[in-house]
């Protein structure tokens, strides 16, 4: 995994596969116990423009646990709330830090970031795309089924930025995904293009139609119907996605053996049902955990 060292991770589709099964097979040996190497002395930036729970923590566990240091870079206390160019802002970071992991809107504000930075970037989620997320999950099913081949995930909600990470994943390592959502709320039509030209022998399918997508795949995969930014259109939202809900009677079409992946935080009653989220297909937990596991193989490549 040498190749990584001093790279920006920006999206998913800056990875080849070869990189992509390292990672797992990095984070499986964290994982398992494994404590090497060591980045003592280096430190790693957050800096988050939006709430989160799971990202700043194991990012920051990571860290810690491979005998480095985290420094907090909140917006709202830095002079970022008080219109310093992210130019300037970003070849002041570089000197200080050793990596960043940027959590904000835009991409194209991340993309500024890299730009201007020597030190590695890395999208901690932007309203285009939650990178990350995406390697927790390969970890997550491939943990399940021992393996990445021959298996179909089924994405149902809005073709938001976890989709969008989701399809440039598994159409890297060879996972068929198809994306229920409904009319007018589909990926971007690039992401989508480019899912399909990184197609390693996998199919990338979008529908409007949940019940064909989950038909006998492996992997239920749901995302809230309103992402953060999105809130004020959440009740509008509530009757166009409601025949995407994961239930039981939509996990009953899937394999016998099929998993229920969601990124959190779920909304119980919306997206998915509490019986399902806690019922005996969900991985849900492991998911999460899986979130420490990555993080630790993605920061310790790249710094």
């Amino acid at each position: 995994m040498e190749q990584l060292k001093g790279r920006d991770f920006l999206s998913m589709a800056d990875l080849s596969r070869p990189e992509v099964l390292g990672l797992l097979e990095r984070a499986q040996f964290y994982k398992r116990g494994g404590t090497t190497p060591s980045l003592a002395g280096k430190t790693l930036g957050l800096l988050f423009r939006k709430a989160s729970t799971r990202t700043r923590v194991s990012f920051s566990v990571a860290m810690y646990r491979l005998g480095g240091q985290v420094i907090d870079l909140d917006p709202k206390v830095t002079q970022v709330s008080r219109g310093e160019p992210i130019e300037d802002t970003a070849r002041v970071l570089d000197r200080y830090v050793d990596g960043l992991a940027i959590r904000t809107f835009d991409q194209s504000e991340l993309e500024t970031f890299a730009r201007y930075c020597h030190i590695p970037v890395i999208n901690a989620l932007t309203d285009r795309e939650h990178p990350c997320q995406a390697l927790a999950d390969l970890l997550t099913i491939q943990e399940n089924f021992d393996t990445l081949h021959n298996l179909t995930l089924a994405y149902l909600g809005d073709g938001n930025n976890v989709a969008h990470s989701l399809m440039l994943a598994c159409a890297s390592v060879g996972v068929n995904i198809r994306v229920a959502t409904p009319p007018g709320y589909a990926p971007l039509p690039e992401i989508y293009q480019l899912a399909q030209q990184l197609a390693h022998h996998s199919q990338v399918t979008l529908t409007n139609d949940p019940r064909a997508a989950v038909e006998n795949c492996h992997v239920i995969y749901t995302d809230v119907w309103a992402s953060m930014g999105q809130e004020q259109e959440q009740t509008d939202r509530m009757p166009l996605f409601l025949p995407y809900q994961v239930n039981q009677a939509l996990v009953e079409l899937a394999d016998p053996d099929s998993i229920v992946l969601h990124c959190l935080p779920a909304h119980r009653g919306e997206e998915i049902t509490a019986a399902v989220l806690e019922g005996s297909h969900s991985r849900v937990w492991d998911q999460a955990e899986n979130r420490l596991h990555v993080q630790k193989a993605l920061i310790a490549s790249l710094l």
